[in-house]
C-alpha cells in the first residue's frame, strides 16, 4: 500500500509517500511561504521525482488537527480533492499523534506541544508500550488539550518522569519550561521537533489496517477551540 501523506497543520509544509516498510520520498519546507502556494507544487514535484502519479496511490493520510486553522483547511481541501479524483480513502491522523510518533522507544513521557497563541498550547501526553517494538507501540495517555503552558508543565511534572517536549511550541515556551524546577525535561532535536508527513503516513497505515479510513466527503477536522474570527463574532453578539 502506498500512502501520500500531507501535514500543513503548522509552519512547515510537509508531504511524503510512504509504504509499510519505507519512506519512499519526503519534502519538508519551512520558509514562511503560504501553504496554499507551496503544497500542490510540492506534491506534484515529489510524485514526478518518484516517477509516480496519483493513480498509484492507495490512500491519502492527512493531519486532521489540532493546529493552524488556515493550514489545516488547506491540507484538508487538497487531500479531499485528490482522494475524490483518485477514488481512494483518507486516513485522518491527529496532528499531536503524528508529532509524538517522531519519538521512538523511550521510557520518557512524550509531550508534543503546538503553539496555540494567547499563552496556550495544544498538547497531549504519550508513552511507548514496554517491549512493543513493532513501530506501532505509541499510546496516548490523555485527552487532547488546549491549555496554558503552565498547566501542561504542572500536569507533566505530576507523572514524576522525564519528559521529552517537541513541537512548534518548544521555541516559543522553552524558557518557561527551563525554569520549571519540578519537571525533568529534554527537548527533541531539530530534525524530530517539527511535523513530518512521513509520521502522518506511517500512522495512516495503522489506521487503514484498523479500518479507520473515510471517504473524501466524510473527512473532517477538529480544532479544540474556536478560531479568532469565531471568538470575535461571539464577543460582539
Amino acid at each position: 500500500m502506498k500512502i501520500l501523506a500531507i501535514d500543513t497543520s503548522g509552519l512547515p509544509a510537509s508531504v511524503s509517500v510512504v509504504e509499510e516498510n519505507r519512506v519512499i520520498g519526503e519534502f519538508h519546507v519551512q520558509n514562511f511561504q503560504k501553504h496554499a502556494r507551496t503544497l500542490m507544487p510540492m506534491i506534484d514535484q515529489l510524485l514526478t521525482m518518484l516517477d509516480m502519479d496519483i493513480s498509484q496511490i492507495d490512500l491519502i493520510g492527512c493531519a486532521s488537527g489540532p493546529g493552524s486553522f488556515t493550514g489545516l483547511r488547506i491540507g484538508a481541501a487538497t487531500a479531499k480533492a485528490l482522494a475524490y479524483a483518485a477514488d481512494i480513502p483518507i486516513a485522518p491522523v491527529p496532528t499531536l499523534d503524528a508529532l509524538a510518533y517522531n519519538i521512538f522507544n523511550t521510557d520518557s513521557l512524550i509531550a508534543p506541544i503546538m503553539d496555540a497563541r494567547r499563552s496556550q498550547v495544544y498538547a497531549a501526553f504519550y508513552q511507548w508500550r514496554t517491549g512493543d517494538l513493532d513501530g506501532f507501540g505509541l499510546t496516548r495517555l490523555t485527552e487532547y488539550w488546549a491549555a496554558d503552558i503552565a498547566e501542561i508543565i504542572q500536569r507533566a511534572a505530576a507523572y514524576k518522569r522525564s519528559v521529552i517536549f517537541l513541537g512548534d511550541g518548544v521555541p516559543v515556551y522553552q524558557d518557561v519550561i527551563r525554569k520549571a524546577d519540578n519537571c525533568r525535561f529534554a527537548f527533541a532535536p531539530a530534525h524530530l521537533n517539527w511535523q513530518r508527513a512521513a509520521s502522518v503516513g506511517s500512522l495512516g497505515l495503522r489506521l487503514a489496517k484498523e479500518g479507520r479510513t473515510v471517504r473524501s466527503e466524510h473527512f473532517t477536522l477538529f480544532y479544540l477551540r474556536q478560531s479568532q474570527a469565531e471568538r470575535e463574532r461571539a464577543a460582539h453578539g
